[in-house]
């Protein structure tokens, strides 16, 4: 058994072997299959009699995986899609609360820490939308809206002229155009076909969730860690 004794790096092994594939698969066809998750979850449970302190690590699973019912209802609102919520059920199987940091973490720091890399995209808008303006192009050309909604659209999403992987964020009222900045469902909505106009891109948002998970393992939980000055 002396192979198995390092079962948790053998466990954050399988679950970053898990995230890469997911990851791919994501931004390559925007569709995981819930057999994928089923696969590498059964797989994690199984993988933890092997470890040398069984019921420690059984408990931990029940802790870890209070997670679960939090992501569901996060996915039927549509924060996000299914395949992120079964990604973070699975994670708490296969790797439940695992860190080679010392600093502390909860069922919920990959969730977080996720969360807290959502700011890239927006950074990615207003950029885009930085450089289109610089360009000379006029992004809300026809639009009758006022300059707060505009800054948030800034911040959602870009004017495409070809658009792919993304929801549209404009309507015609009355014969003008306006935006509709209101919440997307990730599943529930196409997208967008139509070219020249405003969409929030469909973010892969596995690939937060891998970088949150790389950041709990590697550090912990970004939050906690700020509030305990770690």
């Amino acid at each position: 058994m002396e192979l198995f004794s390092d079962y948790h790096i053998i466990s954050i092994g399988l679950a970053l072997v898990m995230l890469g594939v997911a990851s791919v698969i994501d931004v390559w066809k925007r569709e995981i299959h819930d057999y994928f998750w089923i696969v590498f979850g059964v797989i994690g449970f199984l993988l933890i009699f092997l470890s040398p302190d069984l019921m420690s690590d059984l408990l931990t699973l029940g802790f870890a995986l209070i997670i679960a019912p939090i992501v569901i209802i996060m996915w039927r609102i549509g924060f996000f899609g299914g395949a992120d919520a079964f990604a973070l059920i699975a994670l708490a199987v296969i790797a439940p609360m695992a860190t080679l940091s010392e600093n502390p973490i909860t069922p919920f720091t990959t969730l977080s820490n996720a969360v807290l890399l959502f700011v890239i995209p927006f950074i990615i808008n207003v950029l885009r939308n930085t450089i289109a303006q610089i360009k000379g192009e006029n992004i809300f050309e026809g639009f009758d809206e006022t300059t707060g909604r505009k800054i948030i659209a800034v911040l959602m999403g870009y004017r495409a002229k070809n658009p792919k992987f993304g929801f549209s964020i404009e309507k015609t009222k009355k014969g003008k155009k306006k935006l509709n900045l209101k919440l997307h469902h990730a599943e529930n909505q196409d997208f967008c076909t139509k070219s020249d106009t405003w969409i929030t891109p469909g973010i892969p948002y596995l690939l937060l969730i891998t970088g949150g998970f790389l950041i709990q393992i590697f550090y912990g939980d970004i939050i906690l860690g700020r509030f305990l000055g770690l």
